[in-house]
C-alpha cells in the first residue's frame, strides 16, 4: 500500500510517498480505507516541527516516530 512518510522536519517536500506493508488487522480491530483527508494547522506544525518547544514531545532533531499518512 502507499503512504506518506515523514522522516524529518521541514516544508512539505520532506513528505515522501512510499510503499509500505499493509497493517495486520487483529481479531478486535477494523481496517478502514481512507478516500480523502485534510490538513489542519496542528498537522502543519507537526511536519515543520514548530513551535520549537513542541519538539520536546515530538523529537528534537527529527520526529521520534516515522509518521505515515495512509
Amino acid at each position: 500500500m502507499k503512504a506518506m512518510v515523514q522522516r524529518r522536519y521541514g516544508p512539505p517536500d520532506v513528505l515522501e510517498l512510499q510503499d509500505v506493508e499493509a497493517p495486520v488487522v487483529k481479531d478486535d480491530e477494523v481496517l478502514v480505507r481512507v478516500r480523502a483527508a485534510s490538513v489542519n494547522p496542528a498537522d502543519w506544525h507537526q511536519v515543520t516541527g514548530t513551535p520549537y518547544v513542541a519538539r520536546v514531545a515530538m523529537g528534537l532533531r527529527r520526529p521520534r516516530q516515522t509518521n505515515t499518512r495512509h
